[in-house]
């Protein structure tokens, strides 16, 4: 089938490192002929997050936080079947733990900064409001 395709970057120079990357096989569900039922080509990516010095600290603290509820004991776990192929299916895990490591270590977003409305946008708001009322007033038949 060829080599698996290089190392998964995180983000900017941090990328997976391959020897702390735990795989699992299992038979999987899905698609596929009397086949399936021999090869395991259901891949089970584990990443111990706790203990990894691949990653710079702020963005480890980061992602424990972020990622607490999918950890089991520190380990981040990922899941792929769509394909047939185990090696297609151990690309699309890979890619999907890189991704899933890049949300998680991303900076925060920076706070919003509030803005004072200006004051004609807020004369216009309240102008086109009074007209549709008028609008709407103008529908009911009650004064006949």
């Amino acid at each position: 089938m060829g080599v698996m395709s290089g190392p998964y970057i995180i983000r900017g120079s941090v990328s997976l490192p391959e020897a702390e990357l735990l795989w699992r096989f299992s038979r999987s569900s899905g698609p596929g002929g009397q086949h399936v039922n021999t090869s395991d080509s259901q891949v089970e990516l584990r990443f111990d997050l706790a203990r990894t010095e691949a990653l710079p600290p702020v963005w480890k603290e980061r992602a424990l936080e972020r990622l607490a509820s999918r950890l089991v004991g520190g380990v981040i776990a990922v899941r792929a079947s769509e394909h047939r192929s185990q090696w297609r299916n151990r690309e699309t895990a890979a890619v999907r733990l890189a991704a899933l490591l890049a949300e998680a270590t991303a900076p925060p977003p920076r706070p919003r900064r509030a803005t004072k409305i200006p004051r004609g946008i807020n004369e216009r708001r309240l102008r086109e409001k009074k007209q549709r009322a008028e609008t709407k007033r103008g529908r009911s038949g009650r004064d006949w």
